[in-house]
């Protein structure tokens, strides 16, 4: 397993070889924000867009993001 950091956020990366699918979720908060890809660069942009979205989300509704715990 590797893993992709975006922002202070570390995400897994995962392979299904039933699916030919890279896959993963960002570790370390208790939300959940999945991302997937064909190419190790969709999977990258999915993940960062991902974490953009939910960084998005929580501004609009004047929430603190969750801090990635180590």
């Amino acid at each position: 397993m590797g893993f992709l950091k975006y922002k202070n956020y570390t995400g897994s990366v995962e392979f299904n070889d039933t699916d030919k699918i890279l896959f993963g979720k960002v570790l370390g908060i208790r939300g959940l924000i999945s991302y997937e890809g064909q190419t190790v660069d969709e999977l990258e942009q999915d993940f960062k867009s991902g974490i953009d979205e939910y960084l998005e989300a929580c501004k609009e509704k004047g929430i603190e993001p969750q801090k990635p715990y180590t």
